[in-house]
């Protein structure tokens, strides 16, 4: 289907959480997007309306958990906010079924597919998707926050600046104080700090958190010699209040690690993330001009900083993080035209045009 801008494109939305829902409201008023369906894994959510279940006036638009209904519909693309990587086989059940259909999908969910050459991906999360793409002549891109286009598209885009590039480094410094996604047991956080949490498996994080490593390294046309990690806690000596509860002191309330492509004995690609309860944990370490920044460091010729901050203007009051999640969204809905116009197969950031957002000036 063409890329062109001037015919609406049909969408298929699955999934109403945070993103999803937000995601909702911006296609249901923006002109080049015509939302024909809603899939929801709540049962609860059966049957309502679109417009309530984002706040939104009636739309005839009816929620449905039918991966078949939604196929029968034909759209040009799902948009999918599915669940974590945690719930994989639900992910891969979802989205192979719609591009064994030849639907394209367009997804926040399984964010090591993000740059699914990532040799730490275990065969049974590619294949499906490689097949069901083949099967359908269907195309399937996943993009995130971090890991996503704060740490590929920002980088990369800056070191395209730059004559030499010594070291790139893309950072995620965020206050997890009003956050209430889940950390305890993937971070440790809330945990004594001899707990072991989930990421600090070295293998598991490189596949989690680090895909845009070997990403980069291929943009920048070099095989890097390996991938290592660090991992580092902060224990509060006060109990820390958040929107999950208390922090409470002896545990870990701020943690930092990176994730670092390795080229001729030195660290040229750097991911990193310090993720804290209050602003003032763990002050000895990095943190925004701002609070809750994705930052790129570039040292080269010439070297390049970029801070970026997520916010709502409109009163709501809604946290930074939240914004961070609608950008996430928007991300994935605003690919759909040029998703469309790829040949079948894994999409990753390198094969995407730049994206300007047609439309959201109006």
């Amino acid at each position: 289907m063409s890329a062109g801008v001037s015919v609406k494109k049909r969408i298929v939305l699955w999934g109403t959480g945070v993103v999803g829902s937000m995601v909702l409201t911006e296609i249901l008023r923006h002109p080049l997007y015509e939302l024909v369906g809603v899939g929801v894994s709540n049962p609860d959510k059966v049957g309502k309306d679109a417009g309530d279940l984002c706040g939104q006036a009636k739309t005839g638009v009816l929620a449905t958990n039918s991966v078949n209904e939604l196929i029968a519909l034909r759209p040009d693309a799902v948009v999918h906010y599915g669940p974590t990587a945690q719930f994989a086989d639900e992910n891969i059940r979802v989205i192979s079924a719609f591009l064994r259909a030849g639907i394209d999908v367009c997804s926040t969910a399984m964010t090591p597919w993000v740059y699914p050459e990532i040799k730490q991906l275990p065969g049974v999360w590619r294949d499906p998707i490689t097949e069901a793409c083949a099967a359908g002549g269907a195309s399937c891109f996943t993009t995130g926050i971090d890991p996503g286009f704060a740490n590929d598209l920002f980088p990369m885009s800056l070191m395209g600046l730059c004559g030499e590039v010594k070291s790139v480094r893309a950072s995620e410094l965020l206050d997890y104080t009003d956050y209430e996604g889940d950390y305890e047991f993937e971070m440790g956080i809330g945990h004594p700090p001899e707990f072991q949490a989930l990421l600090e498996h070295p293998d598991l994080l490189i596949m989690a958190w680090g895909p845009t490593v070997p990403m980069i390294a291929r943009a920048a046309g070099i095989e890097l010699d390996t991938i290592t990690t660090t991992w580092d806690k902060w224990v509060t000596p006060e109990d820390r209040p958040c929107a999950k509860g208390i922090i409470k002191a002896g545990t870990v309330a701020a943690i930092r690690f990176t994730i670092n492509g390795i080229y001729r004995d030195r660290e040229v690609i750097t991911l990193e993330h310090v993720n804290r309860i209050g602003l003032d944990a763990a002050p000895e370490w990095p943190a925004g001009t701002r609070d809750d920044v994705y930052r790129v460091d570039i040292i080269g010729s010439p070297s390049i900083s970029q801070e970026t901050s997520f916010r709502f203007t409109d009163g709501s009051g809604r946290a930074p993080a939240v914004a961070g999640c609608l950008a996430t969204g928007m991300r994935a809905l605003n690919a759909v035209p040029a998703v469309n116009a790829l040949p079948p197969g894994w999409v990753t950031a390198l094969d995407l045009p730049l994206i300007p957002g047609a439309g959201t000036i109006r």
